[in-house]
């Protein structure tokens, strides 16, 4: 078979998605295949088809995903597409966690303020006054479309997580699309910087969830949320009922300092060298540290007005930094390369 110039170079071009090591092994077979299922046999239909026939859409969608799932790869490809894989994972299940912690901090404290199951009505500081309309009860089938979508992650259903978390992010950017245009948000969602942080980018990340991907540890990451509840808003709420809320940090500075606390807790495993797996967990570490540390940022435009607020988010910005410097030499050990390239999959050519 011989390809001319024009088809076999645009699909060269479209395989140029393909990881190195990949492309380098398995780029003429596919490009072959490709072809194959243009050519007809005619030479005169066959050459019109090489000069001026382009690779269909779904044959470039094919490629986009095959490269998504090689460059977040699961435990057949190298080292450095494992390691980013799994810290890519591990940092969307620690960001959904989130989401469900929020959702599940919502959802007690509404059940609180209506004293639900007979519980006594809470101080006023901490009560939740909700009004009606449509958008309170869809903030609040949010909440609890995170929740699940954290348990559904974890246990390994990761398309239908997919599928909620799609739709668990539109009502948000309604909100602020409506907030742009009236001026009024309709409901307490986040703002634009939380949606393309902690949605939109949540949401395209989640593609490293895919069936070459190992699991997660599900029983670690289903304790967490109660854990995660427990841990840090039962002392937020103590905080509050007792009159120290000053000493609370605004959201974007206690995610930094969660993020900063477990580095500085990861921190002397990843410097024995000894423990497995420690350099996966230092790249996710690492890049959450780099998320926070953006929405840290971002935030700062909303204390322009006050010196010292502004000087407290930059210490939290300082400290986040230094703690994720910690372990960032191990997260750089953890993408080591080794070869170990995964079987041609022809299904994508075919």
């Amino acid at each position: 078979m011989s390809g001319g110039p024009g088809l076999e170079q645009r699909y060269r071009r479209v395989l140029r998605l393909l990881p190195g090591y990949y492309r380098d092994k398995w780029e003429q077979d596919m490009v072959a295949a490709f072809l194959d299922s243009w050519l007809t046999g005619d030479p005169d239909d066959d050459d019109a088809i090489l000069e001026f026939c382009k690779p269909t859409w779904p044959e470039v969608a094919s490629v986009a995903g095959l490269a998504a799932r090689l460059y977040l790869g699961g435990a057949a490809t190298p080292r450095r597409y494992f390691a980013w894989g799994q810290a890519v994972r591990r940092a969307v299940l620690a960001v959904v966690l989130v989401h469900a912690v929020l959702g599940l901090e919502v959802l007690v404290r509404t059940a609180w303020s209506r004293r639900l199951f007979g519980l006594p009505a809470p101080p006023a500081s901490l009560a939740v006054f909700s009004p009606g309309g449509a958008w309170p009860a869809v903030y609040h089938l949010v909440n609890v479309a995170w929740i699940v979508i954290f348990v559904t992650l974890a246990l390994g259903h990761y398309r239908t997580a997919r599928v909620l978390a799609v739709l668990a992010i539109v009502p948000g950017l309604v909100a602020l699309l409506q907030a742009q245009l009236t001026g009024v948000m309709p409901a307490p969602f986040g703002p634009w910087a939380w949606w393309v942080l902690f949605d939109l980018a949540l949401v395209l990340a989640m593609t490293a969830f895919h069936q070459d991907a190992p699991p997660p540890a599900r029983l670690p990451w289903l304790l967490a949320l109660p854990a995660g509840y427990l841990l840090v808003y039962v002392p937020v709420l103590a905080l509050l009922v007792t009159g120290n809320a000053a000493w609370l940090p605004d959201f974007s500075g206690l995610l930094c300092l969660l993020v900063a606390l477990a580095c500085l807790a990861h921190a002397p495993r990843a410097w024995s060298g000894r423990a497995g797996g420690s350099g996966v967990w230092s790249l996710t570490l690492v890049l959450l540290a780099a998320v926070f540390a953006a929405f840290r940022i971002v935030t700062l435009g909303g204390y322009l007005h006050d010196p010292h607020l502004i000087k407290v988010s930059l210490a939290e910005l300082v400290i986040l930094v230094a703690a994720a410097a910690l372990v960032a030499p191990d997260a750089a050990r953890a993408q080591a390369a080794t070869p170990a390239p995964p079987p041609y999959p022809g299904t994508i050519a075919a």
